[in-house]
């Protein structure tokens, strides 16, 4: 196998210290190559990567569909803007919706994007007076300005007020918090059916069917943010199928397009024509690499018959993690929805990303203290088995 670059991981890194705004935390690493589960750096080193892409690499790393469909498309036509039709967006937004409520789609590059344009939705679809969304404690919906209002996490708004006027936070869970906001100003519900990065927070049972019926009563429009949970993670097409509630609104993005720049946001015909021309937009939004990449992960997702996979594969999981819990008292609790993973510890987790790191494992540390990981849906038992192996020796032995 060739690994190649032009410098090593020191001279990378000194290379950011000189011209990269440091805005990251970023390792000391330099990757150069990525095949499946596999990265390598520039020395030639391997990782298993259980957290790819930030949970955007759902197919692993350069899945060959994806890439081919992107080379081709490349060679064709690189960007149109959206004042054209093109083909390959409008199949994509008709398989998006085959496969989920059989709505619209706008499309944008992030999940933030989507989120904004959610936002932007819930506005302008319900009467002027209301503008008020309720949101969630320990949710997160982007860095954007208007997502990071959305956002209710402090640390996330620190030195950057006011920040937009209109969002509520309601305990995650907690169905009668939230009726007790909802107010003549309120128009939308806006939540993550599992939260990712607030710890990978499973929701209760009926917590979002209480939603849904609390939406309905009140005329709100329920928006499910599927940026983390949705594309086939959680063993269903979309999170919402797993729970049994439909949303009048869905975000999408991180895993949309396998890899590649994309984010979604979806809705029913009849609300949506309240997103009318000049109101919104995006320059690269559903662009023909986006597109072709998007429909690519759709049918490889279904030609590898990979929501079974995860499913297979959160079990599998599930069954080595509880029983690492039963042998570690560092785990506080072990929280699994598909290839959605969390292990809450009874104190912080970054020690253990440093040391998997050490051992050739790559995975991730949210709320200080849940190391998260969200494996490709084509994982390796294998695979799943030397991440877990990893796992329990750092855990075992209280760290690195």
């Amino acid at each position: 196998m060739t690994v190649s670059a032009a410098l090593n991981s020191a001279e990378t890194v000194e290379l950011f210290h000189k011209y990269v705004i440091p805005n990251y935390r970023r390792y000391p690493v330099n990757l150069v190559r990525g095949e499946g589960s596999n990265v390598w750096d520039s020395e030639g080193n391997r990782f298993l990567d259980l957290f790819p892409g930030w949970g955007c690499n759902l197919l692993g790393h350069c899945p060959p569909k994806v890439v081919q469909a992107v080379q081709e498309q490349a060679a064709a036509l690189l960007h149109v803007p959206n004042s054209w039709h093109m083909e390959a967006q409008g199949q994509w937004a008709k398989m998006l919706s085959e496969r989920s409520f059989g709505g619209q789609a706008f499309f944008c590059n992030s999940g933030a994007e989507a989120n904004e344009a959610a936002i932007k939705l819930a506005r302008l679809h319900t009467p002027r007076e209301k503008y008020k969304i309720i949101t969630f404690e320990g949710g997160f919906h982007g860095r954007t300005l208007g997502a990071t209002a959305a956002t209710a996490q402090p640390k996330y708004h620190e030195g950057l007020g006011p920040l937009m006027a209109g969002f509520k936070y309601a305990p995650f869970g907690d169905l009668e918090a939230v009726e007790a906001l909802i107010d003549a100003e309120t128009c939308a519900l806006m939540v993550e059916p599992v939260q990712g990065e607030g710890g990978v927070r499973i929701p209760p049972e009926g917590f979002l069917a209480g939603l849904r019926e609390l939406a309905d009563e009140h005329e709100l429009l329920l928006i499910f943010d599927e940026v983390q949970a949705g594309c086939g993670r959680l063993g269903e097409w979309f999170a919402y199928q797993h729970f049994g509630v439909t949303p009048d609104v869905m975000t999408l993005a991180k895993a949309i397009c396998g890899g590649v720049a994309g984010g979604a946001m979806l809705t029913t015909a009849e609300i949506a024509p309240s997103l009318r021309p000049g109101m919104h937009a995006s320059t690269f939004g559903g662009n023909p690499l986006a597109a072709r990449a998007g429909i690519a992960t759709l049918e490889t997702i279904e030609e590898e018959n990979l929501l079974e996979r995860a499913k297979h594969l959160g079990e599998l999981f599930r069954t080595r993690l509880e029983a690492l819990q039963q042998e570690c008292e560092r785990i506080r609790e072990v929280r699994v929805q598909g290839v959605m993973i969390g292990i809450e510890l009874v104190d912080e987790g970054a020690d253990v990303v440093t040391a998997a790191m050490e051992k050739g494992l790559l995975i991730n540390c949210t709320q200080n203290t849940v190391i998260r990981l969200l494996p490709a849906m084509n994982l390796s038992d294998e695979q799943a088995h030397e991440g877990c192996d990893i796992l329990a020796d750092i855990l075992k032995q209280g760290g690195a």
